[in-house]
């Protein structure tokens, strides 16, 4: 039997809320991501899930010989024995009761085998023959997957206690990479937000993420992406140094959750016709590379991998069951990611409960890509966090950004020598005045203050709901940040696993309401707020009106494809109806903003 049955995966969900999800939902089937970014968070979780379970705790104080590697490790370790622990205890649980073990084969989708098997199960009389067909479906239960994320541009070299550099070798991303090599984990890695080459060639340390005699790999890469251009720069980076790549996870630019890595106007279905239409280029670009790799270094490349194809998947906005099988149906699709709408669901994520009441409550005016990230990079958010309340009221106290403790973010060095991250109070003080004493008028003096204080500590708050629902800190002084797509404000209550996974697979009532505009329908409107961000922002240099002018072309063949889609027949609580009159709105709001634009060029080259 394969053996991962569901269709579907929940992706990392900032440094928190997912931190714990496997120990959640891996005894039960199903695969999640675990951000290994902050090491510091993952070693506080790990006290209290040792202690939680009985396991022998020694602490690894933070300037521990490579300790940020050893962390992450640490915690891995403690994440896996607990997961095997509880599968083996479900594994023991009876069929026919109320239990884990029901809810692990009710869970599974229709179609997958061990499902049907069990379902044969259910109408049989006691004896023999039910006994080995038991003994067959307890056999054929497996954990969801382990997997980590780490975004490999977050890389800076650290400094020992006498805040002396360290060696490459300790920089973030290797130092997080290395964490998860050295576990004992057999899952993935996800590797977002760029290219990291540095990191690509410390990958080749570690054998695991090679294949074994039987073809088999114990550690595997997924690459998140965007287009298919960087799938394949990427690719053939990793592919010249014998490294396959198990997964290529494409992300909606803008419709997700967390940061938010616009493409250049190419919206989510050209994304993934161009990926339908060409997947077959990625086997016939690697494989060669990959053997010649293999040649090189004297090992036998298995022939049972010859033929081995990177499985293709897609998140980022998917909220109905008919829009995750118009991915895998139309669009050839092998499983879907669905995030925000599990921060609704208890059983499944670390949120604690008055961020997961202000998320209930959310509409889609409460929604937002926001500047809130120090990174620079777009980022969805919800008003009114505690994270929002707490930095204005420093502000409005005169004591403007974070302490810091953490750094992962630090990329500044406007004012310093070694970079310090723009959410830092050393950072907010020295800007703030610089602005004060500017020649700025009132206004633009506002709202050049507004971008500064507007920075969250990010290394902090989206940790401090996770350690606020585990009982490890109190909400005071603990501001939560929390990073939902606006998916999320079609959900409007809290949910239990059952009621999630019935509804990603169409069983039952929908959990959202019909008139809730389809996927693509959102992904356009966002992009042409975020194309008349872009113009707001022009300094109407030769280069930015080239990729602005490309944007909207980019847009409208989008638009158009969209509307190709929207004449299909929908799948059951599919709302292609709502495709149409959104594509005409936002295609006139997209004239007119560029109508201003191109006017305001014509009065640059006039002056």
């Amino acid at each position: 039997m394969n053996s991962y049955y569901h269709t579907f995966h929940i992706p990392v969900m900032g440094t928190g809320h997912s931190v714990d999800t496997p120990i959640r939902v891996a005894p039960l089937g199903i695969t999640s991501v675990i951000s290994i970014v902050d090491d510091l968070l993952l070693e506080r979780i790990r006290k209290h899930y040792n202690e939680k379970f009985n396991i022998a705790y020694v602490k690894i104080p933070r300037y521990a010989e490579d300790g940020r590697a050893r962390r992450i490790t640490a915690y891995l370790e403690t994440v896996s024995e607990i997961v095997g622990r509880k599968m083996e205890a479900v594994k023991q649980l009876p069929f026919f009761a109320e239990n884990d073990k029901r809810k692990y084969f009710e869970l599974l989708p229709d179609d997958a085998a061990p499902k049907k098997v069990y379902t044969k199960l259910v109408g049989m009389k006691p004896g023999p023959e039910r006994d080995a067909v038991e003994n067959e479906l307890t056999r054929a239960m497996v954990p969801g997957s382990i997997d980590v994320n780490i975004m490999v541009k977050l890389d800076r070299i650290n400094l020992d206690k006498h805040g002396k550099p360290l060696s490459e070798e300790f920089s973030d991303a290797k130092a997080a990479f290395r964490g998860y090599a050295n576990s004992t984990l057999q899952s993935s890695i996800v590797l977002s937000a760029g290219i990291n080459q540095s990191l690509f060639g410390y990958i080749t340390r570690f054998r695991d993420f090679y294949r074994d005699a039987t073809g088999g790999m114990r550690k595997k890469i997924i690459l998140k992406v965007t287009d298919f251009r960087s799938t394949l720069i990427q690719g053939r980076l990793l592919a010249k140094k014998g490294l396959e790549v198990f997964e290529f996870r494409i992300e909606s630019g803008l419709n997700c959750g967390g940061h938010a890595f616009a493409s250049n106007g190419h919206l989510l279905p050209s994304l993934l016709k161009e990926f339908r239409e060409k997947r077959d280029e990625l086997v016939a670009e690697f494989q060669p590379l990959i053997q010649k790799y293999y040649e090189t270094m004297g090992w036998e490349y298995p022939k049972t991998a010859a033929d081995a194809r990177p499985l293709i998947t897609v998140q980022g906005g998917i909220g109905t069951n008919g829009e995750a099988r118009r991915m895998m149906e139309d669009f050839g699709m092998d499983r879907t990611g669905w995030a925000s709408p599990f921060l609704l669901v208890p059983e499944a994520t670390c949120v604690d409960d008055a961020t997961r009441e202000l998320l209930r409550q959310a509409g889609e005016d409460d929604l937002y890509v926001s500047d809130f990230s120090p990174l620079g990079v777009p980022f969805n958010n919800v008003r009114r966090s505690g994270s929002e309340i707490s930095i204005h009221k420093k502000a409005d106290e005169g004591v403007p950004g974070s302490t810091c403790p953490k750094g992962f973010l630090i990329s500044n060095t406007e004012y310093t020598a070694f970079p310090i991250c723009v959410a830092s109070r050393e950072y907010q003080k020295q800007k703030l005045n610089e602005i004060d004493i500017s020649e700025l008028p009132a206004a633009e003096k506002e709202k050049a203050r507004s971008a500064i204080i507007d920075k969250a500590c990010l290394c902090e708050h989206l940790g401090n709901g996770a350690l606020i629902s585990l009982g490890i800190v109190q909400p005071t002084n603990s501001p939560q940040a929390i990073c939902p797509g606006p998916n999320i404000a079609w959900f409007k209550k809290l949910y239990t696993l059952k009621e999630m996974v019935d509804h990603i697979y169409g069983r039952g009532g929908s959990l959202v309401p019909a008139e809730r505009p389809h996927m693509f329908a959102k992904e356009i409107q966002m992009y042409v707020d975020y194309f008349e961000k872009l113009v707001q922002r022009c300094g109407y240099t030769d280069m930015e009106v080239k990729k602005l002018r490309e944007f909207k072309a980019n847009l409208e063949n989008g638009m158009d494809l969209c509307l190709q889609f929207a004449a299909k027949t929908p799948y059951e609580g599919e709302n292609l109806a709502s495709i149409p009159p959104c594509v005409e709105k936002e295609k006139a709001r997209l004239n007119s903003i560029f109508a201003e634009f191109e006017n305001e060029i014509l009065v640059t080259v006039a002056r």
